[in-house]
């Protein structure tokens, strides 16, 4: 096994932690195709590393919410009562078929998967914010402990999920959620869920210490210092621009053709404008 290069990680945590900063986008849905893509690295060892890098990072955006009180612990039991063992178990899986060469092509591929659902649920998410208030109840007890399920699944194998994918469900089971609640509590969930998937990866998985350690020097002070200048920065435009980037990768991760990528794209961006103007059309207007 050769060394990773130190140096370049440790700019590429730095990248990364400051288009989390800034646009408060999931670092997986960056870190893990970066690592893939940029570095070669055996999708295992990219998913692993990350779940690592995470662990560290989780925490810092989790204590802002546990002390403004923004929390909604009911929901956080459920979603981890369905989370934390799929989370855990889906590593126990990966453990149990190896990380052959076959193997580790198809995680390539599910790692993209998860990462064109994620950016499916961030568009749906963006589009049910934009939606008049409703009045319908939330879903019963044993759906936001599938959410879990769904989201647990997602960051063991893939790292990506903990965000994206379990907020915009519990975007759409929990209406009356306010915002900050419903962050802080994706949030607050996501630690024990990593920590649980970090945990299979260190026993089943192929974490590198070395790759995890560079990251985390890079990651941890860009992202406080992206949180600071985020006031001030386009957060619009980057926010654009991350999801290109994760599309792109996803994409490259999925072995997609470039012409028919160009056509997919196309495709996707005409229905992603012609449902904003009908969201424009159907909404009463205050």
């Amino acid at each position: 096994m050769t060394a990773e290069p130190t140096a370049p990680l440790v700019l590429a945590g730095v990248l990364v932690g400051l288009l989390v900063g800034l646009t408060g986008m999931g670092g997986g849905a960056l870190l893990t195709p970066l690592l893939v893509l940029g570095f070669g690295m055996p999708p295992l060892t990219a998913v692993s590393s990350d779940l690592v890098t995470s662990l560290v990072m989780k925490p810092v955006g989790a204590a802002v919410h546990l002390r403004a009180g923004t929390v909604d612990w009911l929901l956080v039991r459920r979603l981890c009562l369905g989370a934390v063992p799929m989370a855990f178990g889906s590593v126990l899986v990966l453990g149990a078929v190896g990380a052959g060469a076959a193997v580790q092509e198809h995680l390539r591929v599910v790692t993209g998967g998860v990462l064109l659902a994620s950016l499916a649920a961030m568009a749906a998410s963006r589009l049910l914010r934009q939606a008049p208030a409703t009045t319908r109840p939330a879903a019963p007890a044993w759906s936001t402990v599938a959410v879990g399920a769904v989201g647990g699944t997602c960051v063991g194998l893939t790292s990506v999920g903990a965000g994206s994918v379990i907020l915009a469900l519990l975007l759409a089971t929990q209406p009356a959620l306010r915002a900050n609640r419903l962050v802080g509590t994706d949030l607050v969930q996501a630690v024990p869920v990593v920590a649980a998937a970090a945990l299979g990866h260190a026993i089943f998985g192929d974490v590198r210490l070395s790759v995890a350690a560079a990251l985390v020097v890079g990651a941890v002070p860009a992202t406080y210092v992206g949180a600071r200048l985020s006031a001030r920065a386009p957060v619009g435009v980057l926010r654009g621009a991350v999801v290109v980037l994760v599309w792109t990768s996803a994409l490259a991760l999925v072995r997609v053709p470039p012409v028919a990528a160009l056509v997919v794209t196309g495709l996707l961006v005409l229905g992603w404008w012609a449902s904003r103007r009908l969201m424009t059309f159907v909404m009463p207007r205050s």
